[in-house]
């Protein structure tokens, strides 16, 4: 493939070599680099003064990101933020720097060296790493599973306001969200919705953050919160059950007892709302596809097409009546019961 006139192999070089512009700019949102710069230009030693690195060593990451736009350096060799650098400050609007701390973690990149272990056996490469499933692994690791619920969060702000905007949530008195971690998406909603009441049901260690959350978003008073395991039970009272981005961790038989357990909570008058990317057919660019090899190794889930949802509902007790394409890339399949 060539692209602007690049030779091919250069071009797939340069996929080839995309973790280490990834690991770099991990880096430099651990060390607080952004933040630094938020208050105007600097060099790379007093950078590395406030984040006791080594100053020659942090001068060469930030040279290399510069290279691709993120950070600029200076005639006299101090680095300022670009549009691509912003979001990497800890209290901008949509901010991904937990996101991009996350991506640094052994937790989370050494599965994909696994990748040749997950394509021939079919298991996850973060089981063959830790001896363990990612979501064991964060109930017992407090700090990973704080900077797991802060990246998911940090990176929900479009997603999130492209649901609201995109899907018609009228008529709708109360909505259960499974599995929603802080909550940042039921605050959307409830934001958007004001007559509407919100039930936030995930695991017990999750709740405390969650109710944080909604708290200092000043919606706490119209939400409740339910802690239990969703292969057991899901709370009921809810007219619709919504789960984002969660089916899409799990194989197809343990989504589907998920979607019975929603099923088996809601009535008969209820609806299912799934949040997910749906794949594409064909040769069609889509983040939703490099995704899908990420549950491969990393949960043992999938990404899925439109034909392969409907026929999860299906085995789940529901019937597929439409998907809602968002401005995201995730769109929101809306199940009602058989």
């Amino acid at each position: 493939m060539q692209t602007d006139g690049v030779p091919p192999t250069i071009v797939l070089i340069q996929k080839l070599t995309g973790t280490w512009v990834a690991q770099c700019i991990s880096v430099a949102a651990k060390l607080g680099t952004a933040d630094a710069l938020a208050e105007g230009p600097k060099g790379a030693e007093e950078l590395a003064a406030a984040a006791n690195a080594h100053a020659p060593s942090l001068y060469r990451v930030l040279r290399a990101l510069a290279s691709v736009g993120i950070f600029a350096e200076d005639e006299d060799g101090r680095f300022r933020l670009t549009a691509l650098a912003e979001p990497l400050c800890s209290d901008v609007q949509g901010s991904v720097r937990s996101f991009a701390i996350m991506m640094g973690e052994p937790w989370n990149y050494r599965p994909w060296e696994h990748l040749i272990h997950s394509v021939t056996t079919g298991q996850t490469g973060f089981q063959h790493a830790f001896g363990t499933g990612i979501w064991e692994y964060l109930a017992d690791q407090p700090e990973a599973s704080a900077l797991f619920d802060a990246a998911m969060t940090g990176r929900s702000g479009p997603d999130d306001a492209a649901v609201v905007t995109d899907y018609d949530f009228s008529g709708l008195k109360v909505v259960v969200d499974v599995a929603g971690g802080r909550g940042s998406l039921l605050a959307a909603i409830l934001c958007a919705n004001p007559d509407m009441w919100g039930i936030l049901f995930d695991q017990s260690h999750v709740i405390p953050g969650a109710r944080e959350y909604l708290t200092d978003a000043g919606l706490a008073q119209r939400c409740e919160f339910a802690a239990g395991d969703f292969f057991e039970s899901v709370v009921a009272g809810g007219d619709a059950y919504i789960l984002k981005r969660v089916i899409h961790d799990w194989d197809d038989e343990r989504a589907t007892r998920i979607l019975e357990r929603c099923r088996q909570a809601m009535p008969a008058t209820g609806r299912l709302l799934v949040v997910e990317p749906v794949i594409p057919p064909g040769n069609e660019p889509s983040f939703g596809k490099l995704l899908d090899v990420h549950m491969l190794v990393w949960t043992g889930g999938k990404e899925r097409t439109e034909a392969e949802y409907r026929a999860l509902f299906s085995a789940a007790g529901f019937e597929l009546s439409k998907v809602v394409p968002t401005r995201s890339s995730l769109s929101v399949v809306e199940g009602v019961p058989r």
